[in-house]
């Protein structure tokens, strides 16, 4: 009877962390929203300083290096 309780309970946290982590994939492979302006204004500095993602950032108030570079690689991948 023990037993079952244990299984069961085992079971249960599986499941949560399971779907906790399904949850989680699909927020990260969502892609971030940006404004036609917030886009221009990351290609003309990305021309001017390169890969310097915070210094990018630091131009987009609410954007961070982590989102910029994101939305950059999934935009200007170099793999086809």
């Amino acid at each position: 009877m023990a037993d079952d309780r244990f299984h069961k309970s085992i079971a249960t946290k599986e499941a949560a962390v399971g779907s906790t982590a399904e949850n989680g994939s699909s927020q990260e492979s969502k892609q971030p929203e940006f404004s036609g302006d917030e886009e221009t204004l990351i290609i003309r500095m990305y021309n001017l300083v390169g890969e310097r993602w915070s210094l990018i950032a630091g131009r987009i108030p609410g954007r961070s290096a982590e989102e910029i570079e994101k939305y950059w690689n999934s935009r200007h991948s170099t793999s086809q």
